[in-house]
């Protein structure tokens, strides 16, 4: 799948609507084989980014766990020591 889509379950606080824009923009990329669509499809692209956004929110919405919310920037900085180390520290 995508490096991009990044996980949106089950943060404190929960995934705003542009993350899920954002995970449906880059999906119906990669399935569609558009980065920018064509006039002729950008009304079909679109509104599967749309629908897809809509399903997203509603499966989140319906998902449950037992575990704790995870901390975005606990994430991210786990994330940035994975690549430091994979890498190297760039100067």
């Amino acid at each position: 799948m995508c490096r991009n889509i990044k996980p949106l379950f089950n943060f404190e606080p929960p995934s705003s609507r542009m993350e899920m824009h954002d995970a449906a923009l880059q999906f119906v990329r990669k399935v569609s084989g558009y980065t920018q669509p064509s006039q002729t499809n950008a009304a079909a692209f679109h509104e599967a980014v749309e629908d897809i956004e809509r399903i997203v929110d509603r499966m989140l919405a319906s998902l449950e766990t037992n575990a704790p919310p995870r901390d975005r920037d606990l994430m991210a900085a786990k994330k940035r020591e994975r690549t430091a180390a994979r890498y190297g520290v760039r100067a």
